[in-house]
């Protein structure tokens, strides 16, 4: 099979289930925070991946007791990064990036970025756009469009890398095209993305975009 090219200004990638996998340290903190809260935590796993935790939490308790039930979780997730790995092929795809702009546009705030990439050995590239710095969340395209703004480039122009439904759908809210990697969720969840691929490693940066070296699956 051929290999497809993606032309494109600049990269913008989502963090948590595409360039690292944090899954386990998630979920062993949502375990421990949601009885103290009266939250089923399996419930509550269900949806926030890929969504700010602050908008998850907002889900199950009232705006009162938001901020502190968010700065709990945080804590117990900012406690330890066992079991934080690099996503497959992440490493080498970001190594050769020489000469295309990108970005991370992540749900996480910053400590948690910081801590992550750290643990995963993920650079982190001169644009960072964290939780901390939009008023809304995924699957609010504004993440998106303010990571194009600080690269200068046109949203519309750009893929955006994710695993999410929640960022999918701000990816796509944003104009932009949408790669998906179905390393967190089913494919059937992402039906909104405008490519599928399995993770990170048929993927190579060239000259002016992104090539596929594998085929992959289209939305529709």
């Amino acid at each position: 099979m051929s290999a497809l090219t993606l032309p494109c200004p600049a990269v913008l990638f989502d963090v948590d289930g595409t360039l690292v996998d944090s899954t386990p340290l998630v979920e062993r903190a949502a375990r421990l925070w949601a009885p103290r809260y009266g939250i089923d935590a399996e419930e509550f796993l269900v949806g926030a991946h890929g969504r700010r935790t602050s908008d998850r939490v907002a889900d199950f308790l009232p705006p009162e007791r938001v901020r502190a039930a968010t700065e709990h979780l945080d804590a117990l997730e900012a406690e330890e990064v066992e079991g934080v790995t690099a996503i497959a092929g992440a490493l080498e795809l970001l190594a050769g990036m020489d000469g295309l702009p990108w970005a991370v546009v992540t749900s996480m705030d910053p400590v948690q970025l910081a801590a992550r990439t750290g643990a995963a050995g993920i650079p982190l590239p001169e644009v960072v756009v964290t939780a901390s710095d939009v008023n809304v969340g995924k699957p609010d395209p504004s993440g998106y469009l303010l990571a194009a703004r600080r690269l200068g480039v046109d949203p519309r122009d750009c893929v955006v890398v994710e695993d999410a439904p929640a960022g999918v759908r701000a990816g796509r809210s944003a104009g932009a095209t949408v790669l998906a990697v179905t390393t967190s969720h089913d494919a059937s969840e992402l039906t909104e993305a405008d490519l599928l691929v399995p993770d990170l490693t048929p993927i190579a940066a060239v000259p002016g975009g992104l090539r596929l070296s594998v085929h992959p699956s289209r939305r529709g």
